[in-house]
């Protein structure tokens, strides 16, 4: 299927690794140029040069935190005109509500949900401007399955599912599309890191974390390409008449509304 993007330019955010890499090559690989943004300079860097090596799109960088003052604003700027959003920057960390403390909850929001409000709020004047864009927001599934053990997590996800039906329930009158993602357990490094942690606590053995994988849909976690064509298929005119919305890729474990 055509997805009728290349000559598109996309801004992905939180692209040096997992889902946002993996974004940044399905989207190279549909003919998308790109500008790609993260803290790690190195890491966009090694992207950068995968991505050259079997794609003739053009890649920029952009190294910056998203957290700091005026970075939004520079970031918007330095951009220049783009068709397509991925806000996917972010990581909150997890915990109950005693164990998070003001401090750490406070960042945790500043770089993923205040992140991607303020960045849509930068973006989206520039996309109207241009005569339309798609805006995606890679959220998570806990802002849907609620977990006490990730109370910052679930209500930021929560709030971000929330925004972006918000800004996405009207938008289409400037031609803007805006949709969410709510990835489950993706087979990236922080999966297996938090899987071996878990079976440290569980099993006083980090090596069992097969165990605990196994007991995930299909016995694994979705692979990062399922989370990346999705947002391309989003992103192309093929989901023209998709907006306010958010997508749950998790094998169903949110559906799980059971007590057993």
């Amino acid at each position: 299927m055509d997805l009728h993007l290349r000559g598109k330019r996309a801004l992905v955010t939180g692209a040096s690794q997992g889902i946002g890499e993996g974004i940044a090559k399905t989207l190279a690989s549909e003919g998308v140029d790109l500008v790609l943004t993260a803290r790690s300079a190195d890491n966009l860097d090694r992207v950068r040069g995968e991505i050259a090596g079997i794609s003739g799109v053009a890649v920029e960088i952009l190294p910056l935190d998203v957290t700091e003052a005026g970075a939004c604003e520079r970031l918007a700027a330095e951009t220049g005109d783009i068709d397509i959003l991925v806000n996917n920057a972010g990581v909150i960390p997890g915990g109950d509500l005693f164990d998070i403390d003001e401090d750490r909850w406070r960042a945790g929001w500043e770089l993923k949900v205040f992140g991607y409000i303020n960045l849509c709020r930068q973006i989206y004047p520039k996309l109207k401007a241009r005569g339309g864009g798609v805006i995606v927001n890679i959220i998570g599934n806990a802002g849907e399955a609620l977990d006490p053990q990730y109370i910052c997590g679930s209500t930021g996800n929560a709030s971000l599912m929330a925004f972006t039906r918000t800004l996405g329930g009207n938008s289409l009158a400037d031609n803007v599309r805006v949709v969410g993602i709510n990835p489950g357990p993706v087979n990236t490094d922080r999966i297996y890191s938090l899987l071996k942690k878990l079976a440290k606590t569980r099993f006083g053995d980090e090596n069992r974390y097969t165990e605990l994988e196994a007991m995930y849909p299909l016995g694994r976690p979705a692979h990062v390409g399922e989370i990346a064509d999705l947002v391309a298929f989003l992103a192309s005119d093929r989901s023209g008449y998709t907006s306010g919305t958010i997508f749950t890729v998790d094998g169903g474990i949110a559906s799980r509304r059971s007590i057993v």
